[in-house]
């Protein structure tokens, strides 16, 4: 089930008013059901893969606390770990790399014997695998205990609001929380349904609205000079933006109706001033999660340079891999891992530079920082937006090809796609500078806040687009 259908419509109150209804000792088992039905929309059979990962999980997560002898503890975690990755490596990987090995064995003569399998990737994988792997790494580590109770722990991996495409919750967070007992609470209400709207207003005004011009343009590239080319990789850069972080809206704002805190998994990104902060804005639960799990073992910061950007650069490849199975989102995290590493490198060389010029500080400097942290993340975009290598080389070839003539496309789309940025930039602005005398939504006024209700839920409704386009990140 998708968020932005008519299906969740009717999902969504139909839970929320059976959660509180219930008794506290039987929640725990509606959300699990509604979770079960709310994935069961895509592809039912794929329900036994994630029971399977449940079950090893839960499984070993109580022996992990058991056992006291380290090297059978690391034993359990290697074969917890394994499962799960191998889940990924079947569903996700599998094809990729023998695609890689059949086109390596032609070049040197031979036919690939290993066949393809002929499988859909399960919606949502990667994301529920690693919050799974978060919960028996913590109990490894000895900052969790081992949930006892089955049904608690499979809605921990389950709970619909964040099942499909995060933030990926880590165990201490949300698992004491199925254990409250949530009243109903009008603020709770209130807050998680004006982040709701927020979030369909990204989602179907702003992110499905400029598909159209970006899905256009990038599948008839050869025919677009470099100013459309430009202009429909700085509308995907807005895309995708509001594509996840309006998922993440709904997600943490559907969870907040019932009284849940998730996670939050944005921080207006494209205020960054560097590569380095952007990192701490975009995607947080799985930029704090490859820190935490992969980065920090391999040594964080307390090893040599070398090491050190070796380590940065592996970690962003591996980041790569794990939006998608293709050579363009290995190469985007690559580019993240070399951005970064240009940044530390240069960084004492760029500071004092700025400083002879005068532009060590201040609302111009930062314009400038802001710009260019956008310039270099926009091209990273191109290769994860690409079908391709060849379609993102390209797409890079036609941004110095002038050709007479600007795509606009339809006028009044045009004109919508416009709009809807200059009100996200707004709405914004407003958050990353605390313009607090602007308030809308939160307006002590009721009349204004309620006009800011409907006017909000009117935009929604007259210009989102409704044709059920599913959200970017399910695929990973």
């Amino acid at each position: 089930m998708i968020f932005n259908s008519f299906t969740f419509l009717l999902f969504f109150p139909v839970v929320t008013a059976l959660y509180f209804l219930v008794p506290h000792k039987f929640r725990w088992l509606l959300l699990l059901i509604a979770s079960c039905y709310f994935y069961m929309f895509f592809k039912a059979i794929y329900i036994l893969i994630l029971f399977f990962t449940i079950i090893i999980d839960y499984t070993a997560g109580i022996y992990l606390e058991k056992v006291n002898d380290l090297k059978k503890k690391k034993l359990l975690l290697i074969l917890s770990l394994t499962a799960n990755i191998g889940v990924l490596a079947v569903f996700k990987y599998f094809n990729f790399f023998n695609a890689n090995l059949s086109g390596l064995l032609y070049w040197m003569g031979y036919t690939n014997p290993i066949p393809f399998l002929q499988i859909l990737l399960p919606i949502g994988l990667s994301f529920h695998t690693f919050q799974a792997m978060s919960y028996t790494i913590e109990v490894y580590r000895g900052h969790q205990k081992a949930e006892r109770h089955f049904g608690i722990y499979a809605l921990y991996v389950m709970f619909y609001p964040q099942l499909v495409a995060g933030p990926i919750e880590r165990p201490q967070n949300l698992l004491p929380q199925f254990k409250t007992e949530h009243h109903f609470n009008a603020l709770d209400v209130s807050e998680g349904l004006k982040r709701m709207l927020i979030g369909f207003f990204k989602k179907v005004v702003v992110a499905d609205r400029l598909s159209i011009y970006v899905k256009t343009v990038f599948n008839n590239y050869p025919e677009h000079g470099s100013a459309t080319i430009v202009l429909a990789s700085l509308f995907f850069a807005v895309q995708i933006y509001c594509d996840f972080s309006g998922y993440s809206d709904i997600a943490i704002g559907s969870a907040r109706v019932m009284g849940f805190k998730l996670m939050e998994n944005f921080k207006r990104p494209y205020f960054a001033k560097s590569i380095s902060e952007f990192w701490s804005r975009w995607h947080i639960s799985l930029s704090t999660w490859f820190k935490d799990y992969v980065y920090i073992p391999l040594g964080g910061n307390r090893v040599s340079k070398g090491r050190l950007y070796l380590n940065l650069f592996a970690v962003f490849m591996i980041s790569g891999l794990w939006h998608g199975a293709n050579w363009t989102f290995i190469v985007w995290g690559a580019l993240h891992g070399f951005y970064l590493i240009c940044g530390m490198v240069t960084q004492k060389w760029r500071t004092a530079t700025a400083s002879k010029l005068g532009l060590g500080s201040g609302v111009f400097s930062n314009f400038l920082n802001i710009s260019f942290t956008i310039f270099l993340v926009t091209i990273s975009w191109i290769f994860f937006r690409a079908v391709s290598l060849e379609q993102a080389w390209g797409l890079l070839k036609g941004v110095f090809v002038y050709k007479h003539g600007f795509f606009i496309g339809e006028p009044s789309y045009f004109l919508y796609d416009l709009m809807a940025i200059a009100a996200l930039f707004f709405y914004e602005l407003k958050q990353e500078y605390g313009l607090h005398s602007l308030r809308l939504l939160h307006n002590e006024n009721w009349g204004i806040r309620m006009a800011s209700y409907l006017g909000l839920v009117f935009i929604i409704l007259l210009f989102g687009v409704f044709d059920g386009g599913q959200f970017i990140y399910f695929q990973f």
